[in-house]
């Protein structure tokens, strides 16, 4: 008996590639896929840290900041469409302790 070939879906980490899941039946990525991916990985991480930097220097209004973290965000969910329970998971913690630490927001 022939088992159905599975494929791992990825998803981004401030650590690089994740495993979210395995697909039955479809075949594996491409190494040209698992490229774009990375890459698309790398840029997040630097958008996200450049964010949190921006943030943490104090120049920014609350609202400014809550509005940078918002644009991060969309960019993201641009980058990786359907992924607003990772960014969540990963980032928004971040972002939190980050508001907190320079404008004592929750």
């Amino acid at each position: 008996m022939r088992l159905p070939m599975r494929q791992s879906i990825m998803f981004f980490s401030s650590h690089g590639p994740m495993i979210e899941g395995i697909h039955q039946g479809a075949p594996p990525p491409t190494q040209e896929q698992i490229d774009e991916e990375s890459r698309r990985i790398r840029r997040l991480r630097i958008l996200v840290h450049l964010t949190l930097d921006t943030i943490a220097g104090g120049d920014l209004s609350a609202e400014e900041a809550a509005g940078m973290i918002a644009a991060t965000r969309r960019v993201a969910l641009e980058m990786f469409p359907g992924k607003e329970r990772a960014f969540d998971l990963i980032y928004k913690p971040q972002f939190q302790r980050v508001m907190h630490a320079v404008y004592r927001l929750q």
